[in-house]
Formats: C-alpha cells, structure tokens, sequence
C-alpha cells in the first residue's frame, strides 16, 4: 500500500506546488495530495506544461483542467511554442523546471514535488555509470534537493513504476500515456525496456537497492564536499575568481576532479547530463598542458581556458572580437580603455607613442589584430609577428582579440599600446607632432 505520510512529513499549512505530466505517476502524486490536503491544510498547485509535440498534447491539457478544476485545485499551464535546442528532453527539462521554479516563488511554495519513482532511479544511475560522471552523478536522483528557500521532493522514489500504476487502477484515477516513452530512439527509453526487465527478473525489489546505492553515495558525496571546498578556497585568485595551476596541481588528484566537476555543474546546472568523463579529462588535459595559453570547447558554447597560471570556464558570448576606428584626437574601445592625443607628457612607457606625421600615411586607424600581422620593432631589425609579441608580454589569450593595433593608411603597425613601440615611434625629446596616450 503507498502512503506518502510514511514517506514524509507534512507540516500543517504546507503549499506545494506539483509538476503534473497526467501520466500515471504524475496523477498518482497529484491524488495522493489532493487525499491528504484536508488532514494537513495543504495547498495546493498544479503546473503542467504542454509541450505541443502530439495531437493528445491538447487533450491532455483539457483533462487536468477539468480535473483541477473539480478537486478544488490551483492549477498553471504553460505551453511550449518553440524548440531551439538540438537536446529536446534537455530543452525541455530545463523549460519546465524554470516554470515550476517561477510558480513556487509566485506562491511562495515550500516544496515543488515531483513524481520520480524507484524506476527513473535505476534508469538515471546506470545512464550515468554508462556515461562517466562523479559521485553526485552516479548517486542518481536525490529524495530531496536543498533549493534557495524551497526544496524538490520526490516522495515516490520508494516505489516502482508498476506500483504507481496499480494505485491508479484500484483510486479509479485517470491517467495518459505519452506514446514517445517508447520509442527506442531515446536512450532512457532503451533502458526502460531492455535493462530494467532484466533486473527485475533477478530481484523484484532491486529499486529498494539501487536506492540505498544512492544514500550511500549521497553520504559519501557530504563527506568529500566538505573537503573538496577547503581545497577550492586555497586555489583560488581572490582577485580573478579564477584557478591558481600551480596550486591545484598540488592537491590530491580525487579532489582535483571533484572541483572540476563542480565548476563544469555550476555552468551547466540542470544540463549536467551534456557532460561526461571525456569532457573532464580534457579539462585535464587543458591544465597539464605545456602550453601557457590554450582553449577548448565544451558543449553548449562553454569554453575552458588556460591562460599563463590561471584556469577558468565561461560562456561564448556574442561581444565585439572585432572592431577597426578611424582615429580623431580620441577614441573609446571596447576593453575599456581610451587612447588619446595629448599635447605634453613626461611618460615613456608603452602607454606613449610619439610620431612624426610627414613619416606615416594619414589618417591613423585603431583596429583588432588580423591574422600574421607583424610590427617592426623600435630597436630591431626586421618584423615580429603581434601573436609573438602578445605571448612575451603574458597578454591574457582572452583578451588578444580585442586589444587595440593602431595602424597608418597604409597597414604599417605604429604601436601596440600598453605593450610595444614601432620604430615609428619618435624618441622623448625628439621633434613630433603626435603623441598618443593610452589609459
């Protein structure tokens, strides 16, 4: 017999908001609250999303209108119009979870339920053992997620599947069948199908063991987080945020991975299920490397970047890498800085170029690096490539695409500012017309 009192403890007066899919686990839940709402002053908030994938998509939102609408209960329904991800269920997943999200600080719900029961656990810890993944991953499903001010609770992960349809049968409650949970062409559909009749056989009750598998893990996971945070805080640059290398080299090769995985889920969040193993070794990878300055991909426009002593993730974003402007007496760049004429100044650091103008072509052009642009240096003979003279100067590889090249009407570099001076560049003293200053 399923009770959901023996599972957990409602407090008198508890608002819940349920995500309600009218499958049979969902309405399973969704009438097991709806039976204890009186003894325990319950609110109640049903949120459904339509996802607009099949014709019974319409009914189905009818349905647990109606429903709603008979037992006395709150009910939200948002539709989903447009898919961009190439991911669906991730897609999906995260639209959903947005939405409950929302309806629980519209509420000010204390828990947001879910219908997650002994099978979805199963399913999740073998996908991921398949995967690769760390210990919070291979520990599955979690019986309650600690949010901000809320917590997810899955009260059916006790039971199985056929339980929850048995309950529907005997409640006389009814429920849809979303015809995509059998299509072999989603890979927790082929688990569902080939795998978890296989353990059943063997033991009918082996979700009651993939479930003490997850609380052990999920002790042990406590444990090693305790210690994972103090090692993060001693490697990281309070001034950055970013990863000290040489720190993190030094720590215990465990704990390096667990902080990986950490930052790669603060990036990806509910989209955790995107990375694997393989994605963690090339954070290793990235970090070992000889090289002082490095990139790699991550999926989801997330690159990881090496540069010099520091390790760090962060979002592609659609900011100028490129930009090319005619210099007048001023100029404002998109790093933040300005470049200006000046008529005096007793500085001769690289922030200074001091021309000649009957010895360029202009009019004078601030623009981003091309590819081989070379600069012939105040002192040298010949020409050294710009990329050479940004790795000398410890440049931040993330910051090379948009720092300033100021260039005459005819390509020759003048000067890098902040960085080096051509052999335009007239000598302090010396008779020029131009002098430019960078801060």
């Amino acid at each position: 017999m399923i009770s959901l009192e023996d599972k957990f403890k409602f407090n008198i007066g508890d608002t819940i908001v349920i995500g309600c899919s009218t499958g049979p686990d969902s309405m399973a839940l969704l009438d097991m609250l709806i039976k204890a709402r009186e003894k325990y002053k319950l609110k109640i908030i049903c949120a459904h999303v339509n996802h607009k994938l099949r014709e019974q998509s319409e009914e189905e939102e009818i349905f647990i209108k109606d429903y709603c609408s008979k037992k006395n209960v709150l009910i939200e329904v948002m539709s989903i119009d447009k898919y961009g991800d190439d991911n669906f269920h991730n897609e999906a997943r995260n639209i959903r979870y947005n939405f409950f999200e929302k309806l629980v600080r519209k509420y000010n719900a204390d828990y947001l339920m879910t219908a997650h029961h002994g099978d979805d656990l199963i399913e999740t810890i073998l996908m991921r053992i398949t995967r690769g993944s760390n210990l919070e991953g291979y520990s599955g499903i979690h019986k309650i997620s600690e949010m901000e001010g809320y917590k997810i609770v899955r009260p059916l992960i006790y039971y199985t599947k056929k339980e929850l349809e048995e309950y529907d049968i005997e409640n006389k409650v009814k429920y849809y069948i979303d015809d995509s949970n059998l299509k072999d062409k989603y890979t927790r559909n082929r688990y569902r199908k080939y795998i978890l009749p296989f353990l059943k056989e063997e033991d009918s009750n082996v979700h009651k063991k993939f479930l003490k598998f997850s609380e052990n893990l999920e002790e042990a996971e406590k444990f090693i987080n305790k210690e994972r945070d103090k090692a993060l805080s001693s490697i990281i640059n309070k001034k950055t945020n970013r990863i000290l290398i040489d720190k993190f080299l030094k720590i215990d090769k465990y704990i390096q991975k667990e902080i990986l995985y950490y930052i790669v889920e603060d990036f990806y969040q509910d989209d955790l299920i995107l990375v694997n193993d393989k994605h963690i070794e090339l954070l290793f990878y990235l970090i070992n490397s000889n090289k002082s300055n490095l990139v790699v991909n991550l999926p989801n426009e997330i690159v990881a970047i090496k540069s010099y002593n520091e390790f760090y993730l962060k979002r592609e974003m659609d900011e100028i890498t490129s930009y090319e402007i005619e210099f007048n007496k001023y100029a404002e760049l998109p790093n933040n800085h300005i470049i200006e004429m000046v008529e005096k100044t007793d500085d001769n650091s690289n922030n200074v170029c001091r021309l000649l103008s009957k010895n360029i072509m202009l009019p004078i052009t601030v623009r981003t690096r091309k590819f081989g642009d070379k600069i012939s240096v105040k002192g040298l003979n010949g020409k050294k490539k710009v990329k050479d003279i940004f790795i000398e100067a410890k440049i931040p590889i993330e910051n090379r695409d948009t720092w300033p090249i100021v260039v005459d009407a005819l390509g020759n570099i003048l000067w890098i500012p902040g960085v080096k001076k051509s052999k335009f560049d007239i000598p302090k003293g010396e008779n020029c017309d131009i002098i430019l200053k960078y801060r």
